[in-house]
């Protein structure tokens, strides 16, 4: 019996082989079950990374919120209350299809405009809040999104609560031309008005942060957090390598450059954003201690 385990048969072997798929295939991911990082391309179930605020749980990397998922993981369950949804834009400069691309973003994403507002509670801490979403016309602001900011900080005002405002956007919207730059004084008007009131008012800068956006509401908090990697900037880095004719950091206009130079007071990590507002609300709020 030992003798035939380590003599070779003369019987002819079979030849396997290995079936090699192609490249395109390697990196299929099933729709919806789940998730690829486009950061450290690991695979994961998406019902992971949703449970873990969409937050890589290999590398760290912030994918992509839509208003809805934030107002989720962040705010106390049942406690917010939309105002203004069903404001839409106009096309008053009867810009050329522009009405059939806002139709195909409600549909898409099931909003009338590229913010969501609304009063909420934060760990019992009634706030105004103004959630930008990204995937209604890249977060672009037009009219709408400065007119409902506006009210949103008004609201804020009236019920002598907080101002918190999430960023997610590539800047002015160019269908509106100079009605959406008028958005900046808009807004910033509205701003100085209610901290003169005395109230308090918290900046998120999200992935991407750009633009108009950037240069006015979303620089304009007493506390100006970002979220890891965030791109926050108000030209982009090809036009201005151009123009001053220098090679610009690799790390320039990220959340991280931002902050080393003072243009941000901390990037918070999603998973501990909610403890972080808690604690800011907290040392604001009259008669509460914040340890």
């Amino acid at each position: 019996m030992l003798k035939d385990i380590f003599t070779k048969s003369n019987k002819p072997k079979k030849k396997k082989y290995a079936t090699i798929p192609p490249e395109n295939a390697k990196h299929d991911v099933p729709e919806g079950i789940m998730t690829k990082c486009p950061k450290c391309k690991k695979i994961m179930y998406t019902k992971e990374v949703k449970k873990n605020a969409k937050v890589c749980l290999h590398c760290g990397y912030h994918h992509t919120m839509t208003a809805a998922e934030r107002i989720s993981s962040l705010i106390d369950a049942d406690t917010f209350l939309e105002i203004n949804q069903e404001m839409t834009s106009q096309n008053s400069l009867d810009f050329p299809d522009y009405m059939e691309k806002m139709e195909k973003d409600r549909k898409k994403t099931g909003l009338n405009e590229a913010i969501v507002t609304g009063s909420a509670e934060i760990n019992r801490h009634k706030v105004v809040l103004a959630i930008m979403d990204s995937n209604f016309r890249m977060g672009s602001m037009g009219s709408v999104v400065g007119e409902k900011i506006s009210r949103a900080i008004a609201l804020a005002e009236e019920m002598s609560v907080p101002f918190i405002i999430f960023t997610a956007s590539g800047g002015a919207r160019m269908q509106e031309g100079v009605l959406s730059l008028m958005q900046m004084a808009k807004t910033s008007t509205a701003l100085k008005k209610y901290s003169a009131a005395g109230g308090l008012i918290i900046s998120v800068m999200t992935h991407p942060t750009t633009g108009g956006v950037s240069a006015s509401f979303a620089s304009l908090g007493d506390y100006n957090f970002a979220e890891p990697g965030a791109l926050i900037g108000f030209a982009g880095r090809r036009i201005i390598e151009q123009t001053i004719r220098e090679k610009l950091p690799e790390d320039f206009q990220t959340a991280e450059f931002l902050l080393e130079h003072g243009q941000l007071d901390a990037v918070v990590p999603r998973t501990d954003l909610r403890d972080t507002l808690t604690t800011v609300l907290a040392i604001h709020e009259q008669g509460v201690s914040a340890w």
